[in-house]
């Protein structure tokens, strides 16, 4: 769980559920810009087999654009998401850590390896 995130622990099982939500934020990244972002470093820093999908506008403790990153190959086009980077909305700065670019790559050679593979849309 992120930090700032509230759990819920006891939902109805039915009924009526109502949750009033507000957040703030100065959008300095569009979602364009973060994919081009992230796209920039996934080909100059991880492989130039990967690009960065349509961002997700995600709310947490920070509101985040969730950019995926796609790995596609030559013999197949797009094989399949193998992970996703998150850009703050209001610095740009992306919430990239080492543990998450070997898991990236981990997938990334699961996927280039199986014989079958389906791209997400």
């Amino acid at each position: 769980m992120q930090a700032g995130a509230t759990v819920i622990e006891a939902l109805p099982r039915v009924g009526r559920l109502e949750v009033d939500i507000r957040v703030a934020a100065d959008v300095n990244i569009s979602a364009y810009a973060a994919r081009q972002k992230v796209n920039d470093f996934v080909l100059h820093d991880v492989s130039y087999m990967m690009h960065a999908g349509d961002a997700t506008l995600v709310l947490s403790d920070r509101v985040y654009w969730r950019v995926p990153v796609v790995l596609s190959l030559t013999s197949r086009g797009d094989v399949g998401e193998v992970g996703t980077i998150d850009v703050d909305v209001e610095t740009g700065q992306m919430l990239v850590t080492p543990q998450m670019l070997e898991e990236i790559n981990a997938r990334a050679e699961g996927l280039a390896r199986s014989p079958i593979s389906i791209a997400t849309p």
